[in-house]
């Protein structure tokens, strides 16, 4: 947790090393975070939505519908295939869980884990598995930061990508959605290295 006042920054994520961590979370026996990670990267959603999720919610779905809670707006996603799979191994993989139970339950079995434990714990997996040379600045805001990342990509960089970016995080404007993806920086220091 920051100190109030203080701006703090999280690194996005590779998405071949987003891939790559989901496996080795589920092959270390971590499902909790191998779906944490997965969803806050095929979904953007944040992690006060992700918290609240049930199984029911995901679990044989095609798209994922909720209300976030920090903008109080609508939002239906479409579950892509990897996804839908990587769901389905997971739960599947699981002694009988409840579809209608919490997915992140605590280990008190008394609610849901908390963000800030989230935060904590993707610091930790940053540093095992070697995701960033700066392992503090991997938070829960990292994975909607790489979803952003993967779309702007897979859309070739386009000014349509920051369009439809910043309808789909529901940022207030394309300006805040580039700044939010560190795209002005980046190309700043492209320049650098152009030289």
């Amino acid at each position: 947790m920051s100190l109030k006042g203080s701006k703090t920054t999280s690194a996005y994520i590779e998405w071949d090393t987003v891939q790559s961590l989901i496996l080795k979370l589920r092959r270390d026996g971590d499902w909790k975070f191998s779906l944490i990670v997965a969803i806050g990267s095929y979904t953007g959603l944040r992690i006060s939505d992700i918290l609240v999720l049930k199984w029911i919610d995901i679990l044989d779905k095609d798209t994922v519908e909720l209300t976030e809670k920090k903008t109080k707006k609508y939002r239906k996603i479409t579950i892509n295939p990897q996804f839908k799979a990587i769901i389905a191994s997971i739960y599947n993989g699981l002694e009988y869980v409840s579809r209608d139970e919490l997915i992140f339950i605590n280990r008190w079995g008394t609610g849901a884990i908390t963000s800030q434990y989230v935060n904590h714990k993707l610091k930790q997996i940053a540093k095992k598995y070697k995701i960033t040379k700066d392992p503090s600045t991997i938070k829960s805001h990292s994975l909607r930061k790489s979803f952003g990342r993967r779309v702007f990509e897979n859309n070739d960089n386009s000014d349509k990508a920051l369009i439809i970016l910043s309808e789909m995080l529901n940022h207030s404007s394309i300006k805040t959605t580039k700044i939010y993806l560190g795209i002005r920086e980046a190309e700043i220091q492209d320049v650098y290295v152009n030289l």
